[in-house]
C-alpha cells in the first residue's frame, strides 16, 4: 500500500503484523531504554521494516539509531521515514541524490477523537474538508498529511513545524481511494509549497510528502 503513493525512486516496505523478531544493533537498543513492551514492539518492526527497505534501495543495512526528537537517523547518502499505527507499519527511504526528503504516516481510517481536528487544523482546512465525501474520514486524512509534512521538512530544514504552520489542500478526488494533496508552509519565507499523495486501503490510511530533488529549486513556491 506505501508503494502506491511513493515515487519510483523511493523503496520501501510494510508489514500488516509483527515482523519476526530482529537482533538490534546496540546503538538501536539504546535507544529503547526502559521503553514498554508495546514501544519496543513499535521499534523492533519499525527497524525491520528499514532494513528491508534499505536491502531495496540497495545499501548496506546498518543500525538506525534515533536523534532528540526520536527522529530516525540514516545513513550517509540517505533520506528516509518510519511511521506505525495499530496494524500496519512501513518505511521508506531513498537515495538523497534523488530524493531530498520524504515523509510518511499512517493512521487508523476512522474519525479523529473530539477537539482534535479543532486543534490541529485551521477554519479554512475545515471549510474545505467538510465538503469531501461521506465515507472518507477527511479529518483524518488531513491529520495524516500534516504528520507527513513535518517529517520532511524537519530533516530538510532543522526546524520543527507546528500543525498551525502549514496549510494542507487535499485535491479533488478523482479516485476515492488514492489521490493527492498539497500543502503550503506558512513558516517559510518565501512560503513553500510541497506536494503528496495518500491512500486508503483496509482499513488504514497512508501518506506521503517528498521533495524530489535536493535544494529549494525543486519545492514550488506559492
Amino acid at each position: 500500500m506505501i508503494e502506491a503513493v511513493l515515487p519510483s525512486a523511493v523503496a520501501s516496505a510494510e508489514t500488516r503484523g509483527r515482523l519476526a523478531a530482529i537482533e538490534l544493533f546496540p546503538i538501536e537498543a539504546d535507544c529503547l531504554g526502559d521503553a514498554v513492551e508495546r514501544r519496543r514492539e513499535e521499534f523492533v518492526t519499525g527497524r525491520a521494516c528499514a532494513r528491508r527497505a534499505l536491502e531495496r534501495l540497495g545499501t548496506e543495512v546498518v543500525a538506525i539509531g534515533a536523534g532528540e526528537r526520536g527522529d530516525p537517523l540514516w545513513p550517509a547518502g540517505v533520506v528516509g521515514s518510519i511511521t506505525h499505527c495499530p496494524g500496519y507499519c512501513a518505511c521508506a527511504v531513498a537515495r538523497s541524490d534523488e530524493i531530498a526528503a520524504v515523509g510518511i504516516d499512517a493512521e487508523p481510517h476512522d474519525a479523529l477523537p473530539d477537539g482534535v481536528l479543532d486543534a490541529i487544523s485551521s477554519r479554512d482546512e475545515r471549510i474545505r474538508i467538510a465538503e469531501g465525501p461521506g465515507d472518507l474520514h477527511m479529518d483524518r486524512l488531513l491529520f495524516s498529511a500534516k504528520e507527513a509534512l513535518y517529517k520532511v521538512w524537519y530533516p530538510l530544514t532543522g526546524q520543527s513545524l507546528g500543525f498551525e504552520d502549514a496549510d494542507v489542500v487535499i485535491d479533488p478526488l478523482a479516485d476515492p481511494l488514492t489521490g493527492t494533496f498539497s500543502a503550503c508552509v506558512l513558516a517559510s519565507v518565501p512560503t513553500r509549497r510541497i506536494h503528496g499523495r495518500w491512500r486508503v486501503e483496509d482499513g488504514i490510511v497512508v501518506t506521503a510528502a517528498f521533495v524530489s530533488h535536493p535544494g529549494p529549486g525543486r519545492v514550488e513556491t506559492a
